[in-house]
This record gives structure tokens, C-alpha cells and sequence, in this order.
């Protein structure tokens, strides 16, 4: 009986195989809605200067568009990361990426530690990224707005640089 309930909950861990197909779908959803918004900044860009248009906000727009479908590649990223991670974690070595030639280190997780390491520096660029698409949009009307404004990049670079030294020696 012992070995049989050990044997169905080994098996079990094999449900994990739902978190890494959706996760890859998931990922490929976001890297396919990000790719079709960088089309239509595309085509929004070439209808501006072919019909000799230049709205007031054209730059501001197409930057910001931008950025929004970097951020969403990059969230891509993180459910990538994790639907290789938990599967390699849970379910079996990925072969093809361990091989040198064909493989990158990039995808290869050894730990549950190492897996949320790579998310959370992953995560954070997402909310820098968005920080960023934010600051474009605000308008300043004071010094003080402006005195925040340099601070806050001041700590998200020093957060940045810290972030860089982490796992390293």
C-alpha cells in the first residue's frame, strides 16, 4: 500500500505539465500580441510621414507604444523562464539545451532558487519598463515635481547597480 501511494504521488508531480504548456502558450500569446503592436506603430509611423501628417504627440505615442510591447515581451520572458524552469525542476533535464552547441545556459534552472532569481531580475525590468512608459506621459509643473522625478531615477539606478551584484563575486 506504501509503495502504491508513493508511486501515485511521484505521478502526481506530472500535473505540473499544465502550469509549463500554459505557460508556453502564455508566452507565445504575449510575444505575438507584442509583435502585432509593433506593427501598428509601424504602420501608424509610416501613414504619419507618408501622408505628411505630424501630430502634436507623434513622438511621445510611438514611444510610448514601444515600450509598452518591450514590456510585454519581457513579461513573454518571464513565463518562458518559469514554464522551462518548473519543467525542468519537476519533470526532466531538457537535453537539447544542455548540449553546447545547440543549447544555451540562459534556460538551464537547477534550483527553485535559481528560478525565482531569474523571474524577479526579469520582473524588475518589467517595472522599470513601466516606470518608464509612466514618466512619459506626466507633465511638471513645479521644481519639487521635478526634484521627485530626479530622485526617483536615482533609485531605480542604484536599485539597478545592485541588482547587478547580485550572485556575483
Amino acid at each position: 500500500m506504501e509503495k502504491l501511494f508513493e508511486n501515485l504521488m511521484w505521478k502526481s508531480r506530472l500535473f505540473i505539465l499544465l502550469a509549463v504548456v500554459f505557460g508556453l502558450i502564455g508566452s507565445v500569446i504575449l510575444f505575438i500580441v507584442a509583435s502585432v503592436d509593433i506593427y501598428e506603430v509601424l504602420s501608424y509611423t509610416l501613414n504619419v510621414y507618408l501622408n505628411g501628417l505630424h501630430p502634436e504627440d507623434f513622438h511621445e505615442v510611438i514611444v510610448s507604444k514601444i515600450i509598452g510591447a518591450v514590456d510585454l515581451y519581457l513579461i513573454a520572458i518571464v513565463m518562458l523562464i518559469f514554464a522551462f524552469g518548473i519543467y525542468e525542476l519537476f519533470i526532466s533535464k531538457i537535453e537539447v539545451a544542455e548540449n553546447k552547441e545547440t543549447g544555451s545556459n540562459i534556460l538551464a534552472i537547477s534550483s527553485l532558487d535559481q528560478l525565482k532569481d531569474k523571474i524577479a531580475k526579469v520582473i524588475i525590468m518589467v517595472l522599470v519598463v513601466g516606470f518608464f512608459q509612466r514618466v512619459l506621459h506626466m507633465k511638471y509643473t513645479s521644481a519639487l515635481e521635478m526634484l521627485y522625478f530626479a530622485l526617483s531615477i536615482m533609485v531605480l539606478a542604484i536599485g539597478l547597480y545592485f541588482l547587478g551584484k547580485v550572485g556575483k563575486k
